[in-house]
């Protein structure tokens, strides 16, 4: 019998099953992944496919078994923060890690023009994927809750604002990380203690401004903050205001690197000396830290094994594992130059 494939034509099902000797519903439950069909059967199909050439057809796939293979990355953030920030390349390369041996394929949606929350929704609605990760979430309207009551499995990189339903996250303990920043901060005798914290929109914005106020209270020192959106811009900006206001301050704590970089700056054009005259600490400990001078201490908070933590949760999910609990990772204390 010829078999066509190897430049006659697009193998078929029929082929393949004809190849392997066996029926066609059998090479079907194979494609599809079923654990009904013996070992040896499954070696005779997988032979016969590779032998053709043949390629499931996913669309006619996905009507069988509901499943797209396809799972998202919802990013709510303009793409220029998305290419830039190192966090979200962390993120990107522990999902990606995770999803490599499988066969889902991994989709990216960032931000919308004009923040079209409901074309987003509608999008996910739409069967296109079989689940989403949702990173980098604002506590906005009410799209957070909305996501979370989604007929699809989701999992949040970190607890969202707002929602009501139990849902399944990942993060790391921003309270406990931005405190051993102050801590350390006071140990080396700092007195006169400043922050740049992230939006209040944010999990890690108010985590991490709650960290510097507790510790600051519990020491009886007086609290100077500036807000700044974890971008550089904004926390140049944030560190401009911060120091026209308290120019007395020794000690700065930024809720993350990327502002962090851009205080160094400001102090340097100001002529404050780092680390002798203010010290900085910043939260991530992302490729930006080594690349200041000097370099930045920070809070390690390991960003690629969230992002695996993240897709594998949410690989479960759609298998059908009832998960609605956060997970918490511990942060690391990372001395450098700058403080």
């Amino acid at each position: 019998m010829a078999f066509e494939g190897h430049g006659g034509g697009t193998p078929t099902l029929e082929q393949v099953a004809a190849l392997a000797g066996v029926s066609r519903a059998t090479v079907s439950r194979v494609v599809n992944g079923s654990p009904k069909v013996l070992p040896d059967t499954v070696a005779a199909v997988e032979r016969a496919i590779g032998q053709l050439g043949y390629v499931p057809n996913r669309a006619a796939r996905a009507l069988v078994t509901r499943r797209t293979d396809s799972v998202a990355l919802v990013v709510p953030e303009p793409d220029s923060r998305v290419f830039s920030d190192p966090f979200f390349a962390g993120i990107l390369r522990g999902v990606s890690m995770t999803l490599a041996p499988t066969s889902s394929q991994l989709v990216l949606l960032i931000e919308p023009a004009e923040g079209d929350d409901q074309r987003l929704l509608r999008y996910l609605r739409g069967g296109h994927v079989d689940g989403a990760i949702i990173v980098s979430h604002h506590g906005r309207d009410n799209v957070l809750q909305e996501l979370a009551q989604l007929p699809l499995p989701i999992v949040f990189s970190a607890r969202p604002l707002g929602v009501e339903v139990p849902v399944a996250s990942v993060d790391v303990d921003n309270v406990a990380g931005a405190r051993t920043a102050v801590e350390y901060l006071l140990s080396k005798g700092r007195r006169k203690l400043g922050t740049i914290a992230g939006p209040l929109d944010m999990t890690a914005g108010i985590d991490r401004l709650t960290g510097y106020q507790q510790v600051a209270e519990e020491a009886g020192l007086p609290q100077a903050v500036a807000y700044g959106d974890f971008t550089a811009e904004g926390g140049e900006q944030a560190a401009i205001r911060l120091l026209d206001e308290h120019p007395e301050l020794d000690g700065i704590f930024v809720a993350n690197d990327l502002m962090a970089t851009a205080t160094l700056r400001v102090l340097s054009e100001r002529g404050r000396r780092v680390p002798d005259e203010v010290a900085v600490i910043g939260f991530d400990d992302s490729v930006v830290a080594t690349t200041t001078t000097p370099q930045l201490t920070t809070i390690r908070q390991p960003v690629e094994r969230l992002g695996a933590r993240l897709a594998e949760l949410l690989l479960a999910k759609i298998g059908g594992a009832d998960l609605t609990s956060p997970e918490i990772y511990a942060t690391e204390l990372i001395i450098r130059g700058s403080a």
